[in-house]
């Protein structure tokens, strides 16, 4: 896909200064802003860079401007209290981006175009810059101020004694190394150019977007000088920055890399082909050489159940199945008790306080044979041992409350803890209490055993459960979780004899999973449930409109926040469920698909151009306008929308090709406000399998 916005568009700054990009390199670096190139979280920076000790803001942004004439023009922008500066904002023309950010400004009749690439697999930014000066105008020169924060992303730093301002001269630059224990950044360019070392603060640089999410959004960021390059336009200005001294060509890095990324782009078309290049940014090599997903941009880090939500449509939908392949190994490597990580650290020292992880393990086990069907020898030599050890941890009882009880169905943890995917604390508090038998923990639980057992009818080995003890567990389930209210559906938690009636979507797992615990019969009740009270163009909420604990926005202070995250919040992430579910039990597959597609348009379509640009969200608000919320690129959001495209083009392959061609159309032909500007997006439309070529 390739987005341009438009002069109008780039001058509202309300709107463009929440439209972000995103550019990663697999080590778990990145870069990002917003279109303006002016910085609204703390999270954003140039260069991030991903460390033994956490992923590290250290050059946030630069100063730019343009002198000539003896009058200097800005590019850069900033937030300080009650104002922005500078303004060169003002001066865009146009951004656009494909495979990296691009660019333009207009300072009277001179044209300067300003891209970006990070590349792939080493800890360096380049940046290019051309120029067009008509002639008989005064030469010109760019002036750039790189500006240090040197910190670890969640935090901010302001001016202190402590940091080394002086920098060491390098060939074709200079490098400084602010504190100690943190990487050295190399600062180069090409031809001519002069340095001149003038450290100083800039205070009291702002990010709203961490001003309304009620934390710190206040700091100062160091520049330790000026670098000053004439500019030409018979030679391109490349500047790079990076944690290592680079001794090749600037410009044939640029030429090699920029091949390379637009060969990607073009292995792959319309919908399913963006989103499949979308979910190589979560997955990453991390400094200590472990496979990981991370699971959303800017802020998360890797955890053991959105990696193994996210990995189907990650890496065995997308052409990385080696990958993904490594990922589930490493994960049947860290079983404690039969519990998979809710959190992996680069010290092995691992969080489990998740009941579900590794039941979620036994689903990506599941996803990966049905994209190989030929992968049943790995399964049984890397997996199998896996598998039978998460059954036999959690029959034994690996911690936390968590066991199975006489009837056979799972109960995990207590008053005081959140083992289940709806974990928010508000106050010290759980929001949504789950402790007990949560209906979609019983779901994965029955899916793991009746999957387990398969194998091992497979692998000759004697059954785990068996039919008739599958039987009981399955009426047990429905025994306890039905309510008969309206035409049917499956209540939330079990505990003590009472059941938990709110409607949420957690009941969808007993129909989506490979083995559904909730007989055929009653299946499509759940489905027109969740379809009624839950389902919205974005995702599905987490608790019916009709309860009074549902909260329509998710906004305020981290504590307000906390008390919306699963109480009619929508998860985009649980639409590749909602798209199992529907088609399993829909009589008419075409009108069904076409009618969840028609719905879901504004998700793969106007969403697109907002917030994170081609990518996904984490939330959206419970009611309209639906505004998107959280980490503007999830891993679970891409991956699980991009595997419900998949779905529904396998199962009805001529509505999905006639809808896509709509969205295209859509996405090409913006309606336009008198003030708004306009954001045009290309999307090429190939038809096939996605190739390999984002093989990681």
């Amino acid at each position: 896909m390739k987005f341009s916005f438009d002069k109008a568009a780039c001058q509202n700054f309300r709107r463009a200064s929440r439209k972000e990009w995103l550019l990663t390199n697999g080590k778990g670096d990145y870069a990002s802003s917003s279109i303006l190139c002016c910085n609204t979280r703390k999270y954003h920076g140039l260069l991030t860079v991903n460390t033994l000790q956490g992923r590290h803001v250290l050059l946030s942004t630069f100063e730019e401007s343009v002198r000539g004439g003896g009058k200097e023009f800005f590019l850069s922008t900033r937030r300080h209290p009650q104002q922005l500066y500078p303004h060169g904002h003002k001066h865009l023309e146009n951004f656009q981006l494909e495979q990296w950010p691009e660019f333009t400004y207009r300072i009277g009749d001179v044209l300067l175009r300003r891209e970006i690439i990070l590349l792939d697999g080493v800890t360096r930014l380049v940046l290019r810059y051309s120029v067009k000066n008509p002639d008989g105008l005064p030469p010109l020169t760019l002036r750039l101020k790189p500006l240090l924060a040197y910190r670890n992303m969640h935090e901010l730093t302001h001016a202190n004694p402590h940091l080394r301002t002086d920098t060491q001269t390098q060939q074709n630059g200079f490098s400084i190394a602010p504190y100690e224990g943190l990487p050295q950044l190399f600062f180069q360019t090409h031809g001519t150019h002069v340095f001149h070392p003038s450290p100083d603060w800039y205070y009291h640089i702002e990010y709203f977007q961490e001003q309304e999410r009620g934390f710190p959004y206040d700091e100062d960021l160091f520049n330790p000088g000026v670098l000053e390059i004439p500019l030409s336009e018979k030679n391109d200005i490349y500047v790079a920055v990076g944690t290592e001294y680079c001794t090749e060509d600037l410009g044939k890095i640029w030429k090699k890399e920029s091949r390379k990324k637009l060969d990607a782009h073009k292995s792959g078309g319309g919908l399913i082909g963006n989103l499949t290049q979308v979910g190589r940014q979560f997955c990453i090599e991390t400094p200590s050489g472990r496979p990981a997903v991370l699971a959303g941009y800017h802020w998360f880090d890797a955890w053991g159940r959105d990696t193994l939500i996210a990995l189907p449509g990650l890496t065995f939908l997308s052409g990385r199945t080696a990958f993904g392949l490594r990922v589930l190994k490493q994960v049947a490597g860290s079983l404690h008790n039969g519990l998979a990580p809710n959190m992996f650290a680069e010290n092995g020292n691992h969080a489990y306080n998740t009941v579900d992880a590794a039941l979620w393990y036994a689903f990506a086990v599941q996803s990966y044979l049905k994209s190989e069907p030929d992968g049943l020898a790995w399964v049984r030599e890397n997996a199998w041992s896996a598998l039978k050890a998460i059954v036999q941890g959690y029959r034994q009882g690996p911690g936390m409350d968590i066991f199975v009880d006489a009837h056979g169905l799972l109960h995990a943890g207590n008053a005081h803890t959140q083992l289940t995917w709806m974990d928010a604390q508000s106050d010290g508090k759980p929001v949504t209490p789950r402790h007990g038998c949560p209906v979609e923990i019983n779901a994965l639980w029955y899916n793991t055993l009746a999957f387990v057992d398969h194998l091992a009818s497979l692998f000759g080995e004697p059954k785990w459960e068996g039919t008739n003890l599958l039987r009981d567990l399955r009426a047990a389930f429905y025994g306890r979780f039905w309510v008969t209210r309206g035409s049917g559906y499956l209540g939330d938690v079990w505990l003590n004899g009472m059941l938990d009636q709110s409607v949420r979507p957690n009941q969808i797992l007993a129909v989506s999973l490979p083995y559904p615990v909730l007989e055929e019969k009653h299946q499509p009740c759940v489905v027109e449930c969740v379809r009624n009270k839950l389902l919205t163009p974005f995702g599905l909420r987490t608790l019916s409109p009709d309860d009074s604990a549902y909260e329509y926005h998710y906004e305020g202070t981290p504590s307000e926040r906390d008390a919306a995250y699963h109480q009619g919040t929508v998860w985009p992430w649980l639409l590749g469920h909602y798209a199992d579910a529907l088609l399993r039990t829909a009589w008419d597959i075409d009108g069904a698909a076409s009618s969840l597609l028609d719905t879901l348009t504004p998700l793969y379509c106007d969403h697109l151009t907002d917030a994170g640009l081609g990518t996904i969200s984490e939330i959206f608000d419970a009611s309209p306008p639906y505004r998107p919320n959280g980490c503007i690129a999830q891993a679970w959001s891409v991956a699980e929308c991009l595997r419900l495209l998949t779905l529904i083009r396998e199962a009805a392959p001529v509505v999905y090709t006639e809808w896509e061609k709509q969205v295209a159309h859509r996405l090409a032909n913006p309606v336009s406000g008198d003030t708004a500007g306009v954001c045009r997006v290309t999307m090429t439309l190939l038809s096939g399998k996605i190739q390999d070529a984002t093989r990681i």
